[in-house]
């Protein structure tokens, strides 16, 4: 087993616990209640923890496949598995009804998650093996184990194949920097090769019907007071030294400055165990969130690579008075988190998926009022706490600025772009049994 993968098969047997046994009755009780065996932790939490370890591993993720997919793929599995049984909601793609209702939830979750997994990340077999038995161990032997085991696998089975064709595997398509002012190019200091994820915005999406469904309105022209505002506003807050952001604003753009969909699966976990969300619960929750989070990847790649917009530093070094006297150009202008996302600036990534996960999560628990402490991707040991998921998304959007990402109007439009693509997934998918969806033709 290679040198990296060893501690991994540690951290997934620290996730291993207890989770009650479901029946018709076990599954309105909370799924992280007290009992004989210490306290249990909702087999949902459990595999999105699992999955959260898999995609921090160096090497893990596959450099050309955003890992939003994976996530997105393992929660509609899980939740369609547990949904099979529970049956208050409407599936998301697969329909099993002929599934008992006395087959265990928890089997049903974990074979689910395990099937997606082991499909995604081969290389990960023998751990997700080992994390699949450790999850199944509490559920006594029986038929209602052996019935959600092979309805998780069932479910599984039937959510790779839906996605095999979804253009996932295709290779980045090249790409030519432009040379005019507005146009996106390789940034400095080091100066990317190639943007990433070209080829995104041609993966067919989880619920909408296109990648540009909610395509955002264009850019700021160069020569507009709009533009010339919030060019200033980051030339002057998001510069690397600058003496205009304050220490808590530094903080901010250096807390967020990693892979925003982790943060916005870890606010799950912690919202689904302080609500003590059942197992059925907990499944639809971090479906919605994750079919969510994966679309508004596609679209606002799709919108990236139609508007093509430079990124503020190669705005503020390449500035023209020519074009707009209010812009003024400094050559030796870096961010303060000193490199670039290797992508177009126009939306904002950290905007749109956060106006997802602030939009969706109070939707799912029915409420934005949440005292939350989240912990960074970045800074070790650094923890900042919220009374609100929409106070953690502004603060998450606005870090972009601080940071030197982003101008605030891309910003503005990712997360005008974020709130539609959730509010769509919201009113049209796993809803209760007793609504109706609507119609998401156009």
């Amino acid at each position: 087993m290679p040198k990296t993968l060893i501690p991994l098969a540690l951290l997934f047997a620290s996730l291993a616990v207890q989770v009650n046994p479901s029946s018709a009755a076990a599954a309105d009780q909370p799924a992280n209640q007290e009992g004989a065996s210490g306290p249990a932790l909702n087999p949902v939490v459990q595999w999105n923890r699992a999955l959260l370890v898999i995609v921090r591993t160096a090497g893990a993720q596959p450099a050309t496949v955003h890992p939003t997919r994976s996530f997105a793929m393992m929660h509609a599995a899980i939740y369609d598995a547990v949904n099979a049984i529970d049956r208050t909601h409407r599936p998301y793609r697969v329909r099993l009804p002929r599934a008992s209702r006395d087959a265990s939830q928890e089997a049903a979750a974990a074979a689910a998650a395990h099937r997606v997994l082991a499909s995604l990340y081969p290389t990960f077999q023998a751990m997700l093996e080992i994390e699949l038995q450790a999850s199944l161990k509490p559920i006594p032997e029986g038929q209602a184990r052996t019935d959600g085991i092979a309805i998780g696998e069932a479910v599984g089975d039937r959510i790779i194949a839906l996605r095999s064709g979804d253009q996932s595997d295709a290779q980045p398509i090249p790409y030519v920097f432009g040379t005019q002012p507005g146009d996106y190019q390789s940034t400095p200091p080091n100066f990317p090769p190639q943007p990433q994820f070209t080829h995104w915005s041609f993966v067919t999406p989880f619920a909408l019907n296109r990648a540009n469904r909610f395509r955002p309105i264009p850019p700021p022209a160069l020569a507009s007071n709009h533009y010339a505002d919030d060019f200033n506003e980051v030339k002057t807050i998001g510069i690397m030294d600058s003496t205009i952001r304050t220490p808590d604003q530094s903080e901010i753009g250096r807390f967020w400055n990693g892979p925003i969909q982790n943060y916005w699966n870890e606010i799950a976990q912690s919202a689904s165990l302080a609500r003590q969300l059942t197992t059925a619960q907990a499944a639809r929750v971090f479906a919605l969130l994750d079919i969510a989070l994966a679309d508004g990847v596609i679209a606002f790649y799709d919108a990236k690579y139609t508007y093509n917009f430079w990124r503020p530093v190669t705005a503020v070094r390449a500035a023209d008075p020519d074009i707009n006297p209010l812009t003024m150009p400094d050559p030796n202008w870096l961010p303060q988190s000193t490199n670039t996302a290797p992508d177009p600036s126009y939306p904002g990534a950290h905007a749109v998926l956060s106006a997802v996960g602030a939009t969706m999560l109070s939707f799912a628990l029915d409420s934005d009022d949440i005292d939350l402490t989240v912990t960074s991707e970045v800074l070790p040991d650094v923890e900042r706490s919220f009374h609100s998921f929409s106070a953690a998304g502004q603060e998450a959007t606005l870090s972009r600025v601080y940071a030197g990402q982003h101008f605030r109007f891309d910003e503005t439009a990712g997360t005008h772009l974020g709130e539609r693509v959730a509010d769509f997934v919201a009113e049209r998918f796993l809803l209760p049994r007793h609504r109706e969806s609507g119609n998401d033709s156009e």
